[in-house]
């Protein structure tokens, strides 16, 4: 019995009041499910890097990997390029590295950052309006009168009926908002829509519903269950093409499909830099600086709404528009630290009185001669001891000036008519910034 319990893994299952039944991993004695992550070594999968495999294991994974089969599918798309919406090719910086570069300034340069952070924003965010628009094409949405059962809160269909009002109201869809009414649409009226980060295609699901959608292409990475292709397939003058990539290697122009069709593209809470890359992806010319080729913008694309989210996670590579933050005098180091700083803007309790625009108002340490103040003897003391909305303060303004960034970059790529809006109020989500736009 001893011999038996040694060959086991010495993991402890409280619940099953005994030890896990599988083999420990060799020199441990844990299995690779228990195995501490300080003990060995795990790398991400070469094909999929969504997950990790340890090393030891990681040439036998390669060969098994489930993820295998739809990589090598996806290669050989038309649509497939790898990295044509990637930016640059620097390494990535992971969250632990940015909060290491914040914490190893001095207080002088601390200081001077949130200086500067404060003076951009006055500068270039001081007004950024309040856009929350529930249309009538979506009363039945809104109002909860179609008889169908979706896993759907509230919050998202107000979400995503602000988003679609504000596409509305830049008149991106023509007489197709009158789609319900029974209009006829005319032949320049969008009937395309492309869902970026489209998740379980709710989004879609609300434009089939309510406007004159006959196509839509839903970009995903993943693979979700209680998806809403089910029920968008059952419409007998709706087409569904739901394509498997991730948004950095989605060459639009070579979706055989799109080509030459008027389309919307829409994505809600693109985390990161996800938004970078679909505005790339719809409005770049230049894919491949380093090599000297050009390739066309999109030229039926007819609007675009990005709600953008996770800051945290944008990337100095994948970023629009860096000249943007280098002619305001933010460097990648500073860029970095300012992303990390963004998350502090949805810790606060938004259900509160507190608002954003409350935030924006609130004081954050200048650096003047009397602050820090106390026994704070470096950076990491002075943010622990900073009040949580003078933390949401600062996150807000870095979220601010980076969707900044974006909007002037797509103003720069022909869609003047544009705008960089607060779509909700933050008690429905703190994470409601909305680019939208209108092709002319």
């Amino acid at each position: 019995m001893k011999r038996m319990e040694e060959m086991r893994c010495q993991y402890w299952l409280p619940k099953k009041k005994r030890f896990c039944a599988n083999t420990p991993l060799h020199p441990s004695l844990y299995c690779g499910n228990h195995t501490t992550r300080s003990d060995v070594k795990w790398l991400p999968c070469p094909i999929d890097p969504s997950h990790t495999v340890l090393e030891q294991n990681l040439q036998a994974h390669v060969n098994k990997c489930p993820m295998l089969k739809q990589a090598h599918a996806l290669s050989l798309e038309p649509y497939y390029l790898k990295g044509i919406n990637s930016g640059t090719n620097d390494i990535l910086t992971s969250s632990e590295m940015k909060r290491n570069l914040v914490y190893s300034l001095t207080l002088p340069q601390f200081s001077a950052l949130l200086s500067k952070i404060r003076a951009i924003h006055c500068c270039v965010c001081n007004d950024i309006p309040f856009s929350y628009k529930l249309p009538h094409t979506l009363d039945v949405w809104i109002k909860s009168l179609i008889d169908r059962k979706l896993p759907y809160q509230e919050k998202h269909v107000l979400q995503q009926a602000s988003i679609l009002g504000n596409l509305e109201d830049l008149d991106v869809f023509g007489s197709s908002a009158q789609v319900l009414a029974k209009e006829q649409l005319n032949e320049n009226d969008i009937s395309t829509v492309v869902e970026f980060g489209a998740g379980r295609g709710y989004l879609t699901q609300i434009l089939a519903d309510c406007y004159g959608i006959s196509r839509v292409f839903l970009v995903e990475r993943k693979s979700y269950k209680l998806k809403a292709d089910r029920s968008l397939r059952q419409k007998e003058d709706l087409t569904v093409e739901r394509l498997r990539i991730d948004i950095e290697d989605l060459n639009l122009n070579a979706v055989q499909s799109l080509r030459g069709m008027p389309y919307l593209a829409v994505g809600k809470h693109l985390c990161g830099p996800a938004t970078d890359l679909t505005l790339r992806c719809c409005l770049n010319k230049n894919h491949d600086q380093d090599n000297g080729i050009e390739q066309s913008v999109c030229q039926n694309l007819r609007g675009i709404a990005v709600a953008t989210c996770c800051h945290h996670l944008c990337q100095w590579n994948h970023y629009t528009n860096r000249r943007y933050l280098m002619e305001l005098g933010i460097t990648k180091e500073e860029f970095h630290a300012m992303t990390w700083f963004t998350s502090w803007a949805v810790d606060a309790d938004h259900g509160s009185n507190l608002t954003d625009d409350g935030f924006l108002q609130s004081h954050v340490p200048s650096g003047g001669s009397d602050e820090p103040r106390g026994d704070a003897k470096g950076v990491e003391d002075v943010l622990r001891n900073m009040k949580p909305s003078d933390r949401a303060a600062l996150g807000f303004m870095c979220k601010d000036i980076i969707d900044m960034g974006r909007l002037l970059w797509v103003k720069e790529c022909g869609l003047e008519e544009s705008k960089l809006i607060k779509y909700v109020p933050s008690d429905i989500s703190p994470e409601n910034r909305l680019i939208v736009a209108k092709a002319t």
